[in-house]
């Protein structure tokens, strides 16, 4: 099925835009996330699969290499991948990204789910949970981990939100809010295969799942992109924010507060942005370690207090969040934030350094050799 109805830089949580959708465009791209955190024992981690993976080196470089010559298109399919990242009180455990052709990618395009190699997730309707089946070798680290989980929603909404920038014609993304909190139950088991240790972690955590798509590359018409999302016993919060190339274009804001003591879901999706303590990495884009989102009716202040995943276009964060409402007092939450510069993905430079993060099947990478080396004695350094 090939998307034609998808206009602008939409919102919705219709489940039957979770199937695959088996986009054929150059540049297109789709990918299904999960994540989950348990605090009691400071265990988090983040499970995507892609179909067209946005963030590919290689898929970018065929992308332009057929824009300049209107040759041999890249498929997006034949760019899919997984990627798994585990970490424990913001410590990296595991960061793997698997990429390969449209033979290790399945899905029906019908039913909800997607497996890539021996990583899938499926859809159980009659008990409204997803379950995620995890096996997957690490060689490079000497690793082998297996996980069964199961995401049953807690909170389902019904919210939909059009782009109104330039009568729709603009670039084509749509993002699906499918949960946004869990309750996430299973198992991870890491094998250390060069001397066949075994770590069983026991996952008892909350979770949040979307779903993302578009039909031409993120970097040509985003220039910048803040999600985050965060749980107390009494509230669950979202926000999402996506600046554009085009700065005749309004930006997309958007708050998510639902109060757990009656389920009243709020959205708030007209907000002015401030952003403070910028910063720049080595490899990581400039980005504020602090940002505001605010209207009359609410002001939302973020804070970035450690850095848990960096890249040359992405960072991932554990924040702390402070929101007020008008006439209430201040509520502080602690969750999850990320930001993606995607113009950092045009960069050659870039792309190179990216590589030592990627597992291309098929493909030797001097990079990912060097750079999970180096990861692996830093591992041994510091049991």
């Amino acid at each position: 099925m090939n998307v034609t109805n998808i206009l602008g830089m939409n919102i919705t949580t219709k489940l039957d835009q979770e199937i695959w959708h088996n986009m054929q465009q150059p540049g297109a791209y789709e990918w299904w996330y999960f994540d989950a955190e348990d605090k009691a024992t400071g265990i988090s981690f983040v499970l995507i699969w892609f179909s067209g993976f946005p963030f590919s080196p290689y898929y970018t470089s065929h992308y332009e290499k057929w824009k300049r010559s209107k040759k041999a298109p890249p498929l997006p399919a034949n760019y899919s991948g997984f990627s798994f990242q585990l970490y424990e009180y913001g410590s990296e455990i595991l960061n793997f990204i698997r990429e390969g052709s449209q033979e290790l990618f399945e899905s029906s395009g019908s039913d909800i789910g997607v497996r890539f190699e021996n990583n899938r997730f499926t859809y159980d309707a009659l008990k409204d949970e997803y379950v995620l089946d995890i096996d997957f070798l690490f060689p490079v680290r000497k690793k082998k981990v297996t996980a069964a989980l199961r995401f049953k929603p807690s909170q389902r909404i019904r919210y939909e939100k059009k782009d109104a920038n330039n009568a729709d014609n603009v670039a084509q993304h749509q993002w699906l809010l499918c949960v946004p909190k869990a309750e996430v139950t299973g198992t991870i088991r890491i094998v250390e295969t060069q001397h066949d240790s075994v770590r069983t972690l026991l996952i008892n955590a909350r979770g949040y799942h979307d779903h993302n798509l578009g039909t031409m590359p993120m970097q040509e018409y985003i220039s910048q992109w803040y999600w985050g999302r965060a749980f107390s016993e009494r509230y669950n919060l979202i926000y999402y924010m996506i600046f554009f190339k085009n700065n005749n274009y309004n930006p997309l804001t958007l708050i998510l507060l639902q109060d757990n003591t009656d389920e009243n879901v709020i959205v708030y999706d007209s907000l002015d942005f401030k952003e403070n303590q910028l910063k720049r990495g080595l490899f990581a884009p400039l980005h504020s370690m602090s940002i505001t989102l605010d209207n009359d009716a609410i002001r939302l202040h973020i804070h970035h207090h450690k850095v848990l995943d960096a890249g040359p276009f992405y960072l991932r964060f554990g924040s702390n969040i402070t929101f007020e409402r008008k006439n209430k007092e201040a509520e502080e939450i602690t969750g999850i934030s990320e930001f993606l510069n995607p113009q950092r993905l045009q960069s050659k430079a870039m792309r190179f350094f990216t590589k030592s993060r990627i597992w291309r099947d098929g493909t030797q990478s001097i990079m990912y050799s060097a750079y999970n080396t180096f990861k692996s004695a830093l591992d041994w350094n510091n049991r």
